[in-house]
């Protein structure tokens, strides 16, 4: 690795390092000074809070736990969870609730419609959907973001829509029924490196994911593409390197990273928390590969910031 890559001193450069060193062998309790943030409460988010409860829907700001909720929501944005509440996936990184045959419930009908309603009511100019995993759907889900699609441009005509969508079980069939639906941002998290696969998301696989991604491109080239990882799992910047180019090897416009957060003692462990330095140094080696927007820092989330990555971000 030559001196323009060199990372800052606390990132481990190679796997082995990342794997064996001091730093990967225990876990942090504390949150270091530039993860914490302020209580939400201000009147423009607890007006947000009241449109979401009473339209009835859920959201990835509370079901996931994120910690710019307060920012967020005093913007009057939110990223709507559609399909319900409980996920058939069971990631070892994620706070949503798992769901199974005794568990889980028929899509509601109606959703797509009081979605649409929010993005109207919250004014909103770029809306982000998302979905639990549901596996147990022979479409994976797909027809019920159309019809989301299709109720936010009947009520907010001109709304920028992004959708945040899980891997359809390597579904090309059902993405492209997504994508035939016109939608400006096509989303799917990568989440980590190949070698974490197995511990932090299993169930899902890398390339079916770099493949999701791909095909999106393949079926709507007008379409930006968008992925996310978490560090701080175990990973090298080696690792992380080798991953945006992967990426970038699928026409994937526009990468978040963020740090990952450990939603309870259910969930994995944080292994090191990435400083702000480390974050520039790897949005600089993104913008490097040819992404044309790199959201890093330590608070990022796969929407933070969503409505600012399609502005200045023509289609590769």
């Amino acid at each position: 690795m030559d001196n323009s890559t060199n990372p800052p001193s606390g990132l481990a450069i190679t796997t082995s390092q990342a794997v064996n060193g001091a730093e990967q062998s225990k876990s942090y309790s504390s949150k270091p000074s530039w993860l914490k943030v302020k209580a939400p409460g201000s009147p423009t988010y607890l007006e947000t809070k009241d449109i979401v409860k009473n339209l009835s829907l859920h959201t990835v700001c509370e079901e996931a736990r994120c910690p710019n909720i307060g920012e967020c929501w005093s913007h009057h944005t939110a990223t709507f969870m559609i399909m319900g509440d409980l996920c058939t996936r069971k990631c070892h990184f994620c706070a949503v609730k798992k769901g199974d045959n005794d568990t889980l419930q028929p899509l509601d009908p109606f959703e797509p419609e009081r979605v649409g309603i929010a993005v109207k009511e919250l004014k909103l100019t770029h809306a982000v959907i998302t979905s639990v995993d549901r596996d147990d759907y022979t479409d994976n889900g797909a027809k019920h973001f159309v019809k989301t699609v299709e109720a936010i441009k009947h009520h907010a005509p001109g709304c920028r829509i992004e959708l945040l969508i899980p891997d359809l079980q390597g579904s090309r069939k059902d993405l492209e029924t997504i994508m035939a639906s016109r939608i400006d941002v096509l989303n799917h998290n990568i989440e980590t490196v190949p070698r974490l696969y197995r511990k932090v998301r299993p169930g899902a696989g890398y390339i079916r994911s770099l493949s999701i991604l791909r095909w999106a491109k393949e079926a709507d080239k007008s379409c930006l593409t968008k992925s996310g990882i978490m560090v701080g799992l175990g990973e090298s910047v080696e690792e992380v390197l080798s991953l945006m180019d992967d990426l970038r090897d699928a026409f994937v416009d526009i990468m978040t990273i963020g740090q990952y957060l450990r939603p309870s003692d259910r969930q994995a462990p944080v292994r090191r928390y990435v400083t702000p330095d480390e974050f520039k140094f790897l949005e600089k080696e993104g913008l490097a590969r040819g992404f044309k927007y790199v959201e890093s820092g330590p608070l990022v989330r796969s929407s933070y910031h969503a409505w600012k990555h399609t502005v200045d971000a023509p289609t590769s």
